[in-house]
């Protein structure tokens, strides 16, 4: 019988060196998403109430604490004024939650502002309105013909209140309410009074007066994320971030000459979150500012242009991981028509772009889509299957509609039940 050849053995220096020489594999690059686009020019989701063709802001949230996200839509040209689309087994239900007629500007901030443990609304105010509201959550009486109730946060002055966002900015413990004026060309804190349901106005503070604007009609955008990594949430406005100073006061450290949308996060390891601005009512380059020294040098923020051309009223700017790699990706989108009295539209070639992030800083660019108008996109499990999907509701470009892009449709983990908070 023929013997069998010894096994090889290598020494502890050659096996190392085999091991260092055989390929190494590499994790397999997340899949995109495929998506399934839900219109309500379709029938697929209950088209706006009212008629108006000029849809402002959009907010994401769990409002009847089912364990689902819901959305709230606000409009300008004819009552109601703010709808809440109410996640069901099937679709969504429509909830009037503003039946009045109110000129509505976009944003809009969530935040329990009674402390009943739910959440309520803030929006404000355009250019036509001087006043900023917040609405009141009836959880769990919710009924479809029964408006919440409104109170004021600020009643007078200029007008114009575009993007607001709720943070605890001073370090009380407890948050306040960051909001544009833009016609005061301030931007304000408003603290939440004791009982804020019987208050007639909230307490203001001027974080910064006299903003210029550049070649942008005005000053928007805003957000809250620790940029200098001390443990304090900061306020991010425009083209800047501001850093508390002590009492009421704060510095401004300027990122670039123009801003519009921005957010902060962490697109590679670093000790400092990186920036995204985008254009929103104008136009502009999307850029990702990186700090390469102390992040209160405005000198040691260095931008880089993630698009390759002018991004065109880029209204929607959101981060989040997308394709689930683990890794932080950007929607940015463009409006395809912002001149109401225009019948067709401005930028027919508006796009809205995926840009997938390999953890390390670096993008690959995708287009989800291009001919649509976009104006204040969500990016948000709506559907609650676990993945992030896209919540779209268009200025004036084909309104009134709205549409939900759903991450590779609805998977089997989707839980749609009796409501938590219905009552047998």
């Amino acid at each position: 019988m023929k013997s069998l050849p010894r096994p090889v053995r290598l020494s502890a220096v050659a096996a190392l060196a085999a091991l260092c020489l055989a390929p190494v594999p590499q994790p397999l690059a997340a899949p995109d998403p495929v998506w399934q686009n839900l219109s309500s020019k379709r029938g697929e989701l209950p088209t706006p109430p009212g008629g108006s063709t000029q849809q402002t802001g959009a907010v994401v949230a769990d409002f009847d604490r089912d364990g689902l996200n819901d959305f709230i839509l606000s409009f300008r040209q004819k009552p109601p004024a703010l709808v809440w689309y109410r996640r069901n087994a099937t679709g969504w239900d429509q909830y009037v939650i503003e039946q009045d007629y109110l000129t509505i500007e976009a944003g809009g901030a969530l935040y329990d502002i009674d402390g009943d443990g739910d959440l309520d609304v803030v929006f404000g105010g355009d250019w036509q309105s001087s006043d900023v509201w917040w609405w009141e959550n009836p959880a769990p009486d919710f009924d479809q013909n029964t408006p919440w109730k409104r109170h004021p946060i600020k009643k007078g002055g200029k007008t114009q209140h575009h993007d607001q966002v709720f943070g605890d900015f001073l370090g009380t413990g407890k948050p306040q309410l960051a909001f544009w004026n833009q016609q005061a060309k301030t931007l304000f804190l408003a603290e939440i009074p004791t009982d804020p349901r019987a208050a007639e106005s909230w307490p203001l503070i001027e974080v910064v007066s006299g903003t210029t604007a550049g070649s942008t009609p005005y000053t928007e955008g805003m957000s809250a994320f620790d940029v200098d990594a001390d443990g304090k949430v900061d306020l991010l406005a425009y083209n800047a971030w501001y850093k508390h100073t002590g009492g009421k006061s704060f510095k401004p450290v300027k990122l670039a000459d123009e801003g519009g949308l921005i957010f902060a996060g962490y697109f590679k390891p670093s000790r400092y979150p990186q920036i995204v601005i985008s254009p929103g009512d104008g136009q502009g380059r999307l850029q990702l500012y990186e700090c390469t020294g102390d992040p209160g040098k405005p000198t040691d923020w260095k931008g880089r242009d993630l698009i390759g051309r002018e991004v065109i009223h880029g209204h929607s700017l959101q981060l989040g991981d997308v394709n689930r790699d683990g890794y932080l990706d950007i929607l940015a989108a463009e409006m395809a028509k912002w001149r109401e009295k225009e019948p067709g539209p401005d930028h027919p070639g508006a796009t809205a772009w995926i840009l997938y992030g390999d953890g390390q800083g670096n993008f690959r660019k995708t287009e989800l889509v291009v001919g649509h108008g976009w104006h204040e996109a969500r990016l948000a499990d709506l559907d609650g299957d676990g993945d992030l999907d896209v919540l779209n509701k268009p200025y004036t470009w084909e309104t009134p509609r709205v549409d939900v892009w759903l991450n590779n449709g609805t998977g089997a983990s989707a839980a749609v039940g009796r409501r938590e908070t219905e009552r047998p």
